[in-house]
């Protein structure tokens, strides 16, 4: 796995999870109380042995590139290294990535530098725990140019996926990238063939669906890349190499979720507050790494709570919270109501005397549901966050909502009393 080089894509603007993204790039988005995005990527290639790992980005990438900075830190002898690779004009380029393949075009000498065996391309937007090393020993089996890890997905979710067919020896042999024509969706549903490929039977009805994670061969990346104006893997580069290279697939079957959306994002948190939860942030072998705060332990005086998840730092005080993640140092205070909701907490503690007429943290006998609370936000006395009008979409000055979640911004302030 040394001579393996990991890509993470992370330099789209985040539109659709915005405000999260309003000051960040999306894989510095918080997620499970204590880590960022980019976290997850980067962790799964480090359990891998993969540890020459590169970080593509354009936008708002400070918070980014201060996270990876501080957490991702090698020593001398052993080579590796987390660098980001922000948009940059040089002498043959002046242009912004224009998609996923441009960024990765864009960056061709970093990643074919020798000894690279193979160019592994990430997501920077994803949960999930995948073996990288067992991902990259089955492309290697399969002498494949291109591996392409997959699973299957309901007819909801296809249209907003790359879908595929397979050989019964796990080829790929056609691929269409977000189909949404009614007739077309029916022709990609899994037939016999491509349930032949798979290792167990997926649901009848269902499709195949890409992850947008890809082993390359460097060689045949290059070839793909070099002199094109191919701007995305899904879209062009794929279709692209079904007709001149070996492309397989490599079926997947854990947990996985594409947080690109509010929606997403949110249930994607809630999830991991369930006793068992989908993705296991526990495992002794398998932990998620991230930048080390030296905190407290969470501080709780008389509350109930209910499956959730509190982070180090945080001081709930007389509270119920209920199928929520508690951020780090976040403050929730006497009389308050958090039911599945996400606070990300603070990135710095108030002096008391210090404090302004709205501290930092949710205040006294407030209700919060479904709702993400920011870093840094300030909920005032007695707000309800509830979505008293159900409704689904709206942006305001202080806060937003996105398929029925209510999203406080970073830093915001909501005012005492206030009726969302």
């Amino acid at each position: 796995m040394k001579s393996v080089v990991t890509a993470i894509l992370g330099g789209g603007q985040g539109t659709r999870l915005f405000p999260l993204t309003r000051d960040r790039a999306k894989p510095a988005v918080p997620v499970g109380g204590k880590f960022r995005l980019i976290d997850i990527p980067i962790s799964n290639s480090l359990h891998a042995g993969i540890d020459r790992i590169y970080v593509l980005t354009q936008f708002n990438s400070t918070s980014l590139h201060r996270h990876i900075a501080q957490t991702y830190r090698f020593d001398v002898f052993r080579g590796g290294f987390v660098n980001i690779l922000a948009a940059e004009q040089n002498l043959t380029n002046r242009d912004w990535y224009q998609g996923t393949a441009d960024a990765v075009r864009q960056n061709l000498g970093r990643f074919l530098d020798p000894p690279t065996s193979e160019v592994l391309i990430l997501s920077g937007d994803q949960l999930y725990m995948m073996d990288l090393k067992e991902f990259v020993t089955y492309h290697r089996e399969k002498e494949a140019d291109i591996t392409i890890a997959v699973k299957p997905v309901g007819i909801e979710d296809a249209p907003s996926f790359g879908i595929l067919h397979l050989e019964r020896s796990g080829q790929v042999v056609n691929f269409v990238e977000k189909p949404k024509d009614p007739a077309l969706l029916a022709e990609l549903a899994l037939d016999e063939t491509t349930q032949a490929a798979l290792p167990t039977p997926a649901p009848q009805g269902s499709f195949l669906a890409s992850m947008g994670i890809y082993v390359f061969k460097p060689q045949v990346l290059e070839e793909l890349l070099a002199g094109t104006l191919y701007a995305d893997f899904g879209r062009e580069v794929i279709p692209e190499a079904l007709a001149r290279y070996k492309v397989f697939a490599y079926p997947y079957h854990g947990y996985w979720a594409d947080i690109g959306t509010i929606p997403s994002f949110h249930q994607a948190n809630l999830d991991l507050t369930l006793p068992l939860p989908p993705v296991d942030l526990y495992s002794p072998d398998f932990r998620i790494f991230t930048h080390a705060r030296f905190l407290p332990g969470a501080k709780i005086t008389q509350c109930l709570v209910n499956c959730s998840v509190l982070c180090e730092g945080s001081i709930i005080t007389g509270a119920r919270v209920a199928d929520s993640v508690i951020g780090i140092r976040a403050v929730v205070r006497s009389g308050s109501v958090i039911e599945r909701s996400v606070l990300m907490g603070a990135s710095y503690y108030e002096h008391i005397d210090e404090a302004p007429a709205i501290p930092l943290g949710i205040g006294r006998d407030c209700h919060l549901r479904n709702v993400i609370v920011d870093t840094n936000a300030r909920i005032g006395d007695g707000a309800r966050l509830v979505n008293v009008d159900n409704v689904q979409e709206r942006d305001a000055d202080n806060h937003s909502i996105h398929g029925g979640v209510i999203v406080v911004p970073k830093g915001a302030v909501i005012p005492p009393g206030t009726v969302i």
